[in-house]
Formats: C-alpha cells, structure tokens, sequence
C-alpha cells in the first residue's frame, strides 16, 4: 500500500503534488497533471465591463499567484483568483490563448 502524509503541518508541504518542498512549478510535472484543456471566457458584469477567465488551471495556489502578477503586468490590467480561476479586466483572450499555447497548455475557448 502507498504510503501518503494525510495531513502535514510542515509550511513547504502542497497539498495539491503532495510533497514537500512542492514539485507543481517544474514543468516535466506541469503538463502531466493537466487532464483536460483550460477554459477561457469572457463574462460580461452588469455594469457593461467584463472579465476574462482562465479555469481548470490545476496548479498550486502559490505558483497561481506568481503567474497571476505577472500576466497582470504584462497586460496592463487589474486580476483576481475567485473560486480557483483567474480573472483579468477586460477583454484579454486573444493574448492569454497565445500566452498558455506558448506555455504547452491546451486552451478551449468557451461563450462569445
């Protein structure tokens, strides 16, 4: 039987690779824990603007937050992560599509 910490109290353990220090960052280990393509839509809010979404990105929350600066950066917008999605002001799919394919992502676009 294989043997897995169930809880961890050390700072460097991912609950998402379950190692410590986490391996999600590697790239070898990026795309084999990728089983289905990302999302990406643009959501319209009530007041005319709208977001873009990237979802199903399987990754640890850490390495999200790096990967959400610096995506923010480069597009010149505002960003969040709500429920385990990244949000980018505006109208970004274009870019973002391009950007993850470069990255060896599989990208679907959902919606409009």
């Amino acid at each position: 039987m294989e043997e897995r910490p169930v809880y961890s109290t050390d700072p460097d353990f991912c609950p998402t690779c379950r190692r410590s220090p986490c391996v999600c960052g590697e790239p070898s280990q990026l795309k084999k824990r990728q089983p289905e393509p990302l999302r990406l839509s643009f959501v319209r809010g009530q007041k005319g603007s709208g977001v873009t979404r990237v979802e199903r990105l399987v990754m640890h929350p850490t390495l999200k937050e790096q990967w959400l600066s610096r995506l923010k950066k480069r597009l010149g917008c505002g960003g969040v992560i709500k429920e385990g999605a990244l949000e980018f002001q505006g109208d970004h799919r274009d870019f973002l599509e391009s950007e993850l394919r470069a990255q060896g992502y599989q990208v679907k676009r959902v919606g409009g």
